[in-house]
Order: C-alpha cells, then sequence, then structure tokens
C-alpha cells in the first residue's frame, strides 16, 4: 500500500478519541512548526528522533493527509500541516486552561483537610500522625471532628468530612475501611477498689453483672464491650469520652473499660490498676473509614498513608 492509500484508510466513525490524534503529538507537530527540525523537536520535548518521526507517521494514518515534509535541511510543513498546525495550536491552549483550573481545583482541595475521629483515636493517636502531615503539608488547615463512632459515619456521609477512624467492630453501612492499627480493652479500677487486690481472673458472668463506669452507646467501646458480654454490660455511669471515663475511674467511683492506648501513664504511676479478665473478647480493629468509591485523595491520602507508616 503507497502512502497516500495508507493516509486513505481513516475511520470515518468512532469515538473522538479514535480520530482526533493526542495531545503528544500536537504539542510535537507545534515544535516541528516552531523550529523547523524533527529533531530539534524532540530534543525539546525530552523523547528519541525515531520516536518522533514515529508519532508523525502515527498523525498522517489517523488523519489520512502529510502534515510534515522531510528533508537533509530540515523539516517543513505541508499546507495541511500548516492547517493542522492552527487548529492544534487551539486545542493546546484549551488544554493548557484546562490544566490550569485542574490544578487551582486540586489546590483548594490541598489547602484543608476535615477529619472526624471516634474519641480514642482522636485524643491518643491522631495528634501524632497530624504533627507528621504537618511537616510534609505545612499550608493545609487541618480541622478535627472527634465524636463516637455512629457520629464520625453521619459526618462522611452529610459530607462534613474527608476521612474518618473508627473503633467499632463493624464498618458503618456506606464506607469503605482500611484497617490501620488494632487495640484492646481492658478493665481497669482505682487502687483501692477490691478488684484491684484480687488474685483470680474475673469470669465473663461477673463483668457482666458489675455496674461498670461505660461510654455511651454508639462508641466503638462500647459496640465492642456489648458483644463480648452479650449485650449485658451494666452502666454505672454513661460518659461522652475516654477522658471522662478515665477520671472518673482514677476517682474511685468505680471500675471501668478502657482502650489500652488510653491508660498507659495512669498504670505506670499506679493511679489504676489493670484487672485480668478470661473468656471475654476485648480485641478490635481500628479503621480509617471514608465513603464508598471516594477513597482518600491529597491530604487525606497522606494522612492515611502516615497512620499506616
Amino acid at each position: 500500500m503507497s502512502r497516500t492509500e495508507e493516509q486513505g484508510e481513516v475511520a470515518a466513525g468512532g469515538s473522538l478519541a479514535h480520530r482526533v490524534p493526542d495531545l503528544g503529538g500536537l504539542e510535537l507537530l507545534l515544535a516541528v512548526a516552531r523550529l523547523g527540525s524533527l529533531g530539534g523537536a524532540a530534543r525539546e520535548l525530552g523523547i528519541t528522533q525515531p520516536a518522533a518521526s514515529s508519532r508523525i507517521r502515527s498523525m498522517e494514518r489517523q488523519l489520512g493527509v502529510a502534515l510534515v515534509d522531510r528533508s537533509p535541511r530540515g523539516s517543513r510543513l505541508t499546507d495541511a500541516g500548516a492547517l493542522v498546525t492552527d487548529w492544534a495550536r487551539r486545542i493546546v491552549e484549551a488544554a493548557e486552561a484546562f490544566d490550569v483550573g485542574a490544578q487551582a481545583l486540586r489546590d483548594r482541595r490541598d489547602s484543608r483537610l476535615r477529619v472526624a475521629a471516634s474519641m480514642t483515636i482522636a485524643e491518643y493517636l491522631l495528634p501524632g500522625w497530624l504533627l507528621a502531615l504537618r511537616a510534609q503539608r505545612p499550608d493545609t488547615a487541618v480541622s478535627l471532628h472527634a465524636g463516637n463512632s455512629t457520629v464520625v459515619a453521619e459526618r462522611l456521609l452529610a459530607d462534613e468530612a474527608d476521612v474518618g477512624f473508627v473503633e467499632g467492630l463493624t464498618v458503618p453501612t456506606g464506607l469503605d475501611s482500611v484497617v490501620i492499627a488494632h487495640d484492646r480493652l481492658i478493665v481497669v479500677t482505682a487502687p483501692a477498689h477490691p478488684w484491684a487486690r484480687r488474685r483470680r481472673s474475673l469470669a465473663a458472668e461477673e463483668l457482666a453483672s458489675t455496674p461498670l463506669i461505660l461510654r455511651e452507646k454508639g462508641s466503638g467501646t462500647r459496640q465492642v464491650l456489648d458483644a463480648a458480654l452479650g449485650g449485658l454490660a451494666r452502666p454505672l455511669i454513661e460518659l461522652s469520652s475516654t477522658t471522662a471515663v478515665k477520671a472518673a475511674a482514677v476517682s474511685g467511683a468505680g471500675p471501668a473499660v478502657l482502650s489500652e492506648l488510653a491508660v498507659g501513664e495512669e498504670l505506670a504511676m499506679r493511679r489504676l490498676v489493670r484487672v485480668p479478665v478470661e473468656g471475654v473478647a476485648l480485641a478490635r480493629d481500628l479503621r480509617a473509614v471514608w465513603p464508598t468509591g471516594h477513597r482518600p485523595t491529597g491530604p487525606a491520602r497522606d494522612l492515611l498513608s502516615l497512620t499506616r507508616g
């Protein structure tokens, strides 16, 4: 098949993407027009001359016309090539405007990060992660809303947060997730409480029959405990934050069930005593969550990578 016949084999139908050269080819054609040299255009765009020649031939086949005449003195646009170059210039200018607009959208997205997290993660893990994120993205303003796992899900689904963190046994409906850490709930009490001096582990029945200082229903901590005790946990006091539960336990109000993450200092200082328990499954996964099908991008993606580092 001759070159002219080959160039005549152009599909009349198909999608626009199959009938219009890509931006790389159009940028190459503009460089040839400006420099008068295929080799010079290749060097400017950082590709080899054979690759540039191949790309020009591909455009010529696609359009069905010759675009460039090559000679020892350089490369010259054909009449058709000059016309296509005028069109190409407008397309490339429009693409540059598109790129500027897309960058503005990314800059606006990257200027803020809205995080929703359940209480234990918000109080004991997120501060370190956010400090590390600040080092990477000093211009990103971060807002943190702390609440129980149910509230975290509600904020994500209402587009009031970009990424969330929860502690419960299940992933709320409408959210995707990834496990970022593991945690365990433990029973603690003040040193003066009788449980602090017991030699035997608590059985599930005794734990379930004893009034406890607990987080409110809807919290990840409460979900895990209720599941472990078959919904039989008895609240002595229900409080809406880990710090409040811990303070009540330290004061001697009664035994509490808290994350290991939350009581390390109190155990080391003997302000609280860990009470051994047997026959109760108190392990849990800590998860990052986001609306289904909308995996975190920008600062939210960077924060997620830090949690798993």
